[in-house]
């Protein structure tokens, strides 16, 4: 038996000004062939749970490309190229089974929908091919990725901690239905509504009680996955926004019922998907008054993890303004700065304009850079292990990167792109986050992985950036309308 696996991921921000080229995969860690089984194997990804189920079957594996890239603008056609070609090319030569760890989320350069296209063409080499789909919890679900794939399952938490769970669960059901075990039927239902990022946390309402149902749903005779996508509401397309696919054995009316459940009970909650914005002065004013550390500070409107450029200043500004120190900031992005710091040297002062190198014209936000003076206390290489409960064991590179340290606050400046979900971005520059009074993270929510048993509070700072929480800012083109929030007439 010979399974083909997989990863090409990536999460677009249409509205993010950041290029997505095949350097920025490549930055990440793009392995191919045996490279990539290495790197992801003894992971907590859904590949990892894709080889390990194929080791126990002792199946011939061939890993062909396992690809990703921290969040950010349409993906040159150049690397969708790249990683569909090399995935397809496989496939061409014939194998029995292909398992494969997508996003949902991915728009390119020719395409608004990168999956559902790789899966079209998948099908176009093999119609009868069985193809088995892990996607993320803010998949943009469409209907090509349904009809082009034998069974398909989405994450149930954000952040993502269950990801090697459920690319086990729905890489048995495809082994099963090469077995004649089962007969997978999906039922796939949009909901017309966005669902805002900071409101999807599966640990919080409304998501949670979702979760719960489709987890119930799952103990149900016949029910072999139910999902519900959040969706990613920053990628401009038909298809953005929430979404439910229910996969059972055989029983399409028991897909659609299950199906119509879940998606009611979202419609039904959509008020609670709603975030309102609050004063940036006034969070941090209260942050001054908190007196149990470590408090967290989320600058979630410049979250590179969903897009952001990682190096607007407005939140640091404010933080600087109002004087509160003792502050670790994880993290902006400045490669120049990065440089002008290692010509320095730890230890040395120096006066620098950091952040505000990137203009983005899709908010009409132009870069605003902040003089500092201050000190180099480190320089790494950026690279370290996450131990986290997210992307566990995932090497990751931050690219050079220093450690400034200014006005009572720590800025660790990186010269790559990276959410800080592990506690590893502020350890690998000598900075232990519990003992800190302040974490000014870019994050929205995965943070929670590595931070949330630290933080004795949390403090939303909305600020400026395009993952921005205010959707009038957006100038959505090709989204469905009407569509909740943003039209009176949307109705489900």
């Amino acid at each position: 038996m010979k399974i083909v696996i997989a990863m090409m991921k990536h999460e677009t921000n249409t509205f993010s000004p950041v290029e997505t080229d095949w350097k920025r995969f490549d930055n990440w860690g793009a392995h191919f062939g045996e490279n990539a089984l290495k790197a992801y194997r003894n992971t907590g990804m859904p590949m990892a749970a894709y080889i390990d189920l194929a080791i126990e079957r002792g199946a011939e594996i061939v890993t062909p490309i396992a690809a990703e890239a921290m969040p950010s603008g349409p993906v040159s056609a150049e690397a969708y190229g790249i990683m569909a070609d090399v995935i397809c090319d496989e496939i061409e030569k014939g194998c029995d089974l292909v398992l494969l760890d997508l996003h949902g989320a991915m728009v390119t350069e020719t395409t608004s929908d990168g999956e559902g296209s790789l899966l079209e063409r998948i099908r176009g080499i093999s119609p009868q091919l069985p193809i088995g789909v892990t996607c993320d919890f803010h998949c943009n679900l469409t209907q090509k990725m349904v009809d082009n794939c034998t069974a398909l399952i989405g994450y149930k938490t954000y952040p993502h901690v269950d990801m090697y769970r459920v690319g086990k669960q729905i890489g048995q059901v495809l082994l099963d239905s090469y077995d004649g075990k089962c007969n997978p039927t999906m039922s796939f239902r949009q909901v017309p509504m966005l669902t805002h990022t900071l409101k999807q946390g599966t640990d919080d309402q409304p998501t949670k009680s979702i979760i719960r149902t489709c987890l119930e749903a799952e103990k149900q005779e016949g029910v072999l996955a139910a999902t519900f996508f959040g969706g990613f509401t920053l990628a401009d397309t038909p298809n953005t926004g929430a979404s439910v696919l229910v996969v059972t054995d055989g029983n399409a009316v028991l897909a659609r019922d299950t199906g119509k459940g879940i998606a009611d009970l979202a419609w039904q909650r959509r008020e609670d998907f709603v975030y309102h914005c609050g004063s940036l002065d006034e969070t941090i004013s209260q942050a001054k008054k908190l007196t149990s550390y470590p408090v967290i500070l989320l600058d979630h409107e410049d979250n590179c993890g969903s897009g952001g450029t990682q190096d607007v200043m407005t939140v640091i500004k404010e933080i600087v303004q109002q004087r509160l120190e003792d502050v670790a900031v994880a993290a902006i992005y400045d490669p120049d700065a990065v440089k002008k710091m290692q010509e320095v040297g730890v230890g040395e002062n120096i006066l620098i304009s950091l952040g505000g190198k990137t203009d983005m014209p899709s908010i009409s936000l132009r870069g605003k850079s902040l003089l500092l003076e201050g000190k180099v206390r480190a320089l790494t290489d950026g690279h370290w292990t996450v131990h986290g409960p997210m992307y566990t064991g995932v090497e990751v590179e931050m690219g050079p990167t220093a450690l400034f340290e200014t006005n009572g606050i720590k800025i660790i400046v990186v010269s790559r792109h990276h959410e800080p979900w592990d506690i590893g971005v502020f350890t690998s520059v000598g900075i232990q986050p519990q003992h800190e009074k302040y974490l000014l993270l870019k994050s929205r929510i995965h943070y929670r992985a590595g931070f949330a048993s630290l933080a004795k509070a949390t403090l939303l700072c909305d600020g400026d950036g395009v993952t921005t929480s205010r959707y009038d800012l957006l100038d959505y083109k090709n989204l469905r309308r009407p569509i909740f929030p943003l039209d009176d007439g949307a109705d489900y």
